[in-house]
């Protein structure tokens, strides 16, 4: 096993449920693993095995959809031995969780879709909303599929930028 502050399988436990506690929805199997993998003393197959014996156990449950949800029992347990977790991980982690969060929160708030269309043409949903409203809902169609999904990226990356832009141009300075 490589050096690293995580020692044994109990320690790979105790930062599961850490990290299942601390972010704002469950994880897919893809993100828990990036996120538990913080340590150079963590082994693959050890972390693999540590997982499934958390859902055994009902520490974690997996969702309809294949994520990772911490349960009742898993909290409490999380709260009791997060201590364990050397200080350097827990920094770590709390780091990672919360740029994890930060992704997750701007990925619902910033959504596009593209979907065919009976006439050949595709359809471009694009949507900008904050932790309470719509602000933005906007159909638009395309020719090919390669420009609407050129619009679509180009909406993820910008949208604050593309809606001003579009104010401004319904509500030009005043001359």
């Amino acid at each position: 096993m490589a050096a690293g502050f995580i020692h044994d399988k109990l320690e790979i436990k105790f930062l599961i449920l850490y990290i299942a506690a601390r972010v704002s929805e469950p994880l897919p199997p893809e993100g828990m693993q990036e996120l538990t993998m913080c340590d150079d003393g963590i082994d693959y197959f050890a972390y693999a095995e540590c997982l499934n014996d958390l859902v055994r156990t009902e520490h974690l449950r997996l969702t309809e959809d294949g994520c990772y949800a911490i349960t009742p029992k898993g909290l409490k347990n999380s709260e009791i031995c997060e201590s364990s977790l050397p200080y350097s991980v827990r920094l770590r982690t709390d780091k990672n969780v919360a740029e994890y969060n930060r992704l997750l929160l701007r990925k619902n708030q910033v959504q596009s879709r593209v979907a065919a269309q009976e006439n050949g043409s595709y359809l471009v949903e694009l949507r900008l909303q904050d932790d309470v409203d719509s602000i933005l809902h906007l159909e638009l169609t395309a020719a090919t599929e390669a420009m609407a999904r050129d619009l679509a990226d180009r909406f993820r990356k910008d949208p604050e930028g593309i809606y001003t832009r579009l104010l401004s141009a319904l509500y030009p300075p005043a001359e």
